[in-house]
């Protein structure tokens, strides 16, 4: 799939809590789903003390949508209650892009 000329990248910060209480699962299953939704370009993440995870989108309007989406409503629920001590998300708009080597997300 190739990307737009511009597109958007929510970024999410977070710190675990202990323990992992079907985070594992459910991340993986959020990461297939997140794959179905309208507009999903791709994804990034990373884990030591801090986590970051990065989704690309074409529109906001699919992100506001897929932070609708019901099973993902309920995976943002259980981050509240056990998964999480904080997190942050941040909507950024992606106007250039290089790399190297060239790849795609």
């Amino acid at each position: 799939m190739s990307k737009p000329s511009s597109y958007y990248a929510v970024i999410f910060t977070s710190i675990r809590t202990e323990g992992d209480e079907g985070y594992a699962e459910m991340a993986e299953r959020m990461e297939q789903l997140a794959k179905q939704q309208a507009g999903f370009i791709g994804m990034e993440s990373a884990r030591d003390v801090l986590g970051i995870t990065i989704s690309y989108w074409d529109t906001l309007e699919n992100i506001r949508a897929w932070k609708q989406q019901a099973d993902h409503l309920m995976a943002q629920q259980f981050g509240r209650e056990k998964w999480y001590s904080r997190y942050t998300v941040r909507v950024c708009k992606v106007e250039h892009e290089y790399a190297f080597p060239h790849h795609e997300l």
